[in-house]
């Protein structure tokens, strides 16, 4: 379901033509969905939709402390 979130989310940015979107940390606040999986699911989804054409060419991920700006920072390489 986490991934069809982002998905879906991407899919109406591009069907807006939107260049940009920021996603924050989905389902990993009051739900308690594990940071490093949530990371894990976000980044995978985002790419394989970054494979296709679409108008969105930026995505951030807003991280709200530093544990999972560690977590995006070791998946995605920066």
């Amino acid at each position: 379901m986490l991934a069809s979130c982002y998905r879906r989310s991407l899919e109406i940015a591009t069907g807006y033509g939107l260049k940009s979107v920021a996603f924050a940390g989905i389902s990993t606040g009051i739900y308690g969905y594990p940071k490093d999986k949530a990371t894990q699911v976000a980044a995978a989804t985002v790419t394989a939709f970054s494979e296709q054409p679409t108008s969105v060419e930026t995505v951030i991920f807003a991280c709200f402390d530093a544990e999972s700006e560690e977590f995006y920072k070791r998946i995605l390489g920066n």
